[in-house]
C-alpha cells in the first residue's frame, strides 16, 4: 500500500473531473483522477456516463437512425432511388462502441500529454490528514494516496421506478437503452425529458412503435411555450405517441415483455403491453460509497454534495462539482465548474455564469435555447419584446429539406438586452452558441440584427429572429 502525494486529488473522471483534472495540471500542480469505469474488457474507460453511456453513444446512434430514416423516406425527394434498404443493427451499435472508445482513448491521451497521474477503480475518503486527505483507491489493488485539495466530481445516476428497479433487459436506464440488442416491435417511456425524447426517437425512427406516458400536463414544461408546441407538433407527425399528464401504477416485467398500468389525464384506467420500457424519470447524484461520513462532509436529503456558489463544500480544501451538486446536470456545466475551481484553487478567479448555460435536446428537429423563457418574463413581470423566424422561409433550410421550427428572441423592452434565445429546427445545437457568446457580452438583439451574416446559412434565421424583435424581418 502507497501513500503518494499529491497537490489536487480528483474523484471521477467524467466530462468535469477530467476536465478538471487537465487544467490544474496546466496550472503546475501535481494531479491524481481517480475513476472507476471499466470497458467490456475491464479496462478503464474514462469519461464517465456523458462518453460511456450518454452524451457520445447516444449522438452516435441517433446520427446512424437518422442517416436510416433519410435513406428510406427522404432521400427520393433529392432524386436518390435506393433499393433494398436493410437495416445491421449490430454493426450500427458497433460504430457507437467504437466512437466510445475514440473518446475513451483520447482522454487517456490527455492525461500523459498533461501528466495527470491516472488511478483505476473508486475513490473514497479515508481520513483527514495533516493539510489534506487521505483517498483510498479501491481497485485491482488497493492503494492510498493524499491530496491537499480533493475535487469531487462522482456525476449521477439514472434514477429508477418506484417498484420497478432497472434490471437492463426489459425496464432500462439510459445505459440499457443504449444496448438493445433488436429493434423492439413497441417500446415504452417513463419521462418525456431529454434523455427519454432522445432514445424514443432513435428506435422510432428504426422502426420501433413508441409510447411517451408523461405525469406532467404540459409537454416539456421547462423550456418555452411556443418551441415546446412547435417540438410536439413535430414529433406527432412523425408518430411519436406521447401522453401527457399520466399516473403509472403497477409495471410488470416478464420473458414476455413489459406490462404498464396508468391513469390517463383523464383519471381513466389504461394498461399498455410493450417489448422494452426506457424509464427516464431524472437522475440523482453519485455519493454511495464517498463515505462521506469518514470526514463530515455535507450531503442535502438526496444525497447531493452542499456547495456554495465557488463549489467550494463544508469540508476546507473540498470542492465538488457536475451533477453531484446543485445546478443542471449537463456535461458542459461540469466542464466549467472543473476549470473555475482548477482555476480557483491556483488563486485565480473562476467563473460560471449560470444564466448563460445552453441547453440542448438532440432529437429531430433540435431543441435548443438558453437564458429565460417567455413564461419566466411574465411571471417575474419584465417588459420584453419577442420575435421569430421560421425556417420555412430560410434559403439554407429549404434546401437541406428541413423547415421545420422557428428561432425566437426574447429582448427587454427598454435596453433591448437579449434575455433568452430559443430554436427548434436543424442544427439547433450548433447556432444557438451565437446566442451564448452574444448574452455573455450583454448584447441586444439589434446588435444580432446589423451583424452581417452568411448567405445561404441556417444562421440567417437567427439574424431574422433579431429583427423581428422590431418587427422588421427581411424575408418573412
Amino acid at each position: 500500500m502507497s501513500n503518494k502525494q499529491f497537490d489536487v486529488v480528483v474523484i471521477g473522471g467524467g466530462p468535469g473531473g477530467y476536465v478538471a483534472a487537465i487544467r490544474a495540471a496546466q496550472l503546475g500542480f501535481n494531479v491524481a483522477c481517480i475513476d472507476e469505469w471499466k470497458n467490456a474488457k475491464g479496462g478503464p474507460a474514462l469519461g464517465g456516463t456523458c462518453t460511456n453511456v450518454g452524451c457520445i453513444p447516444s449522438k452516435a446512434l441517433l446520427q446512424s437512425s437518422e442517416h436510416y430514416e433519410h435513406a428510406g423516406k427522404h432521400f427520393a425527394d433529392h432524386g436518390i432511388q435506393i433499393e433494398g434498404l436493410g437495416l445491421d443493427l449490430a454493426k450500427m451499435v458497433g460504430r457507437k462502441d467504437a466512437v466510445v472508445k475514440q473518446n475513451n482513448d483520447g482522454i487517456q491521451f490527455l492525461f500523459k500529454k498533461n501528466k495527470v497521474t491516472f488511478f483505476h477503480g473508486r475513490g473514497s475518503f479515508a481520513k483527514a490528514g495533516e493539510g489534506g486527505y487521505e483517498i483510498k483507491v479501491s481497485g485491482a489493488a488497493e492503494e492510498t494516496i493524499s491530496g491537499q485539495h480533493i475535487i469531487l466530481a462522482t456525476g449521477s445516476n439514472a434514477r429508477a421506478l418506484p417498484g420497478a428497479p432497472f434490471d437492463e433487459e426489459n425496464v432500462l436506464s439510459n445505459d440499457g437503452a443504449l444496448r438493445i440488442g433488436g429493434v423492439p416491435k413497441k417500446l415504452g417511456l417513463i419521462g418525456s425529458g431529454v434523455i427519454g425524447l432522445e432514445m424514443g426517437s432513435v428506435w422510432r425512427r428504426l422502426g420501433s412503435e413508441v409510447t411517451v406516458l408523461e405525469a406532467l400536463p404540459t409537454f416539456l414544461g421547462v423550456i418555452d411555450e411556443q418551441i415546446a408546441k412547435e417540438a410536439k407538433k413535430a414529433f406527432d407527425k412523425q408518430g411519436l405517441k406521447i401522453e401527457l399528464g399520466v399516473k403509472v401504477g403497477e409495471v410488470k416485467s416478464s420473458k414476455k415483455g413489459v406490462s404498464i398500468a396508468y391513469e390517463n389525464a383523464k383519471g381513466e384506467a389504461q394498461q399498455i403491453e410493450v417489448d422494452k420500457l426506457i424509464v427516464s424519470i431524472g437522475r440523482v447524484p453519485n455519493t454511495i460509497g464517498l463515505n462521506a461520513e469518514a470526514v463530515g462532509l455535507q450531503l442535502d436529503e438526496r444525497g447531493t454534495i452542499v456547495v456554495d456558489a465557488d463549489c467550494k463544500t463544508n469540508l476546507p480544501k473540498v470542492w465538488a462539482i457536475g451533477d453531484v451538486v446543485r445546478g443542471p446536470m449537463l456535461a458542459h456545466k461540469a466542464e466549467e465548474e472543473g476549470v473555475a475551481v482548477a482555476e480557483r484553487i491556483a488563486g485565480q478567479h473562476g467563473h460560471v455564469n449560470f444564466n448563460t448555460i445552453p441547453w440542448v435536446i438532440y432529437t429531430s428537429p433540435e431543441i435548443a435555447w438558453v437564458g429565460q423563457t417567455e413564461q419566466q418574463l411574465k411571471a417575474e413581470g419584465r417588459a420584453y419584446k419577442a420575435g421569430t423566424f421560421p425556417f420555412l422561409a430560410n434559403g439554407r433550410a429549404r434546401a437541406l429539406g428541413d423547415t421545420t421550427g422557428m428561432v425566437k428572441f426574447l429582448a427587454d423592452a427598454a435596453t433591448d438586452e437579449i434575455l433568452g434565445v430559443h430554436i427548434v429546427g436543424p442544427m439547433a445545437s450548433e447556432l444557438i452558441s451565437e446566442a451564448v457568446v452574444a448574452m455573455e457580452f450583454k448584447a441586444s438583439a439589434e446588435d444580432i440584427a446589423r451583424i452581417c451574416h452568411a448567405h445561404p446559412s441556417l444562421s440567417e434565421a437567427t439574424k431574422e429572429a433579431a429583427l423581428a424583435v422590431d418587427k422588421r424581418t427581411l424575408n418573412f
